[in-house]
């Protein structure tokens, strides 16, 4: 019997290959910023530069060894790129101001035009040094500081400062415009103050009202005289229109103020015209009633206790 050929016989089919285990690779992920792993200990903040300033009060602030050698480095000092030198010059500007005020005098206008734009720069830290110089500044140069050309932009930012809502910016701007008041006299400060009564800014028109009644509580009869009893009631009657109480409040003040100097003024006149006297209340309506509109004169009369 013939063999069959292999030949026609089917191919044998190889084995299939066994599938290889599969292996998970751990890929460690960089870690995201600000999440802490909870098997590691926490990454600590970055330190705050603004903490590294210091605010030295001035009392505290020293005279200086060599004011003469200093003096030529200020202003390039104080135009400094790096912050942080430019709050040391700030307070090294404050020790001339304290101290060495002849010195600082010539160059007084270009410090203060500094202290603005310090005053506009973001970083409150440098802010707050400006405002704190411009309180030194106040109280060693009184009066002559309203004849210079950079007291009006610097005026303005404090009105500003003293608006917005950074509190430890507000409060020293505050204090700022106290020593401003207290250190000025009040007739040249008055006519300066006056210019922001009608500021687009509700808050900076509150602060000037609050900073004019102060200014007019300081000025006594004859100073009020000396301005204008009329001009002042008629701002003060504006002010009592303002969409902010505190603006309102400070009207009112003004508003008694301007009342006991029109009392006085008036009773004075009537002594020396040998007439009787009238009532209080009736010299205060006749004098409203002759500068004001009805309505505003009505409003006078409802803040004046009978």
């Amino acid at each position: 019997m013939a063999l069959r050929s292999l030949d026609n016989a089917l191919p044998i089919s190889p084995g299939r290959p066994k599938k290889l285990a599969k292996v998970a690779v751990c890929i460690q992920k960089p870690p995201i910023l600000g999440v802490n792993d909870e098997n590691k200990a926490p990454i600590p903040a970055a330190a705050n530069v603004d903490s590294a300033i210091d605010y030295i009060a001035s009392d505290d602030l020293k005279a200086m060894q060599d004011p003469e050698t200093k003096i030529q480095t200020l202003m390039e000092e104080l135009d400094s790129k790096d912050w942080t030198k430019v709050c040391e010059s700030l307070n090294d500007a404050r020790r001339f101001a304290i101290y060495h005020r002849s010195f600082l005098l010539p160059i007084l206008d270009k410090v203060m035009l500094v202290m603005v734009k310090a005053m506009n720069n973001p970083r409150s830290a440098l802010c707050k040094a400006s405002i704190m110089a411009s309180s030194d500044i106040f109280n060693s140069f009184g009066d002559n500081i309203v004849a210079f050309d950079a007291f009006d932009p610097l005026l303005l930012q404090l009105l500003l400062k003293a608006s917005q809502d950074k509190k430890f910016v507000r409060e020293e701007a505050v204090k700022a415009l106290q020593v401003m008041v207290e250190s000025l006299a009040p007739l040249a400060l008055l006519h300066k103050l006056l210019v922001y009564v009608t500021h687009s800014n509700l808050r900076v028109r509150a602060k000037a009202a609050v900073s004019i009644s102060k200014c007019v509580s300081k000025m006594g009869q004859e100073g009020m005289k000396e301005f204008g009893l009329v001009s002042l009631i008629r701002v003060a009657a504006d002010l009592l229109n303002d969409r902010l109480p505190e603006a309102r409040d400070a009207a009112r003040s003004t508003v008694m103020l301007v009342y006991e100097a029109v009392i006085r003024d008036e009773e004075q006149k009537l002594q020396n015209d040998d007439h009787d006297g009238l009532s209080s209340m009736e010299l205060w309506l006749n004098f409203c009633c002759s500068n004001l509109t009805a309505i505003q004169a009505q409003s006078m009369s409802k803040i004046i206790p009978s």
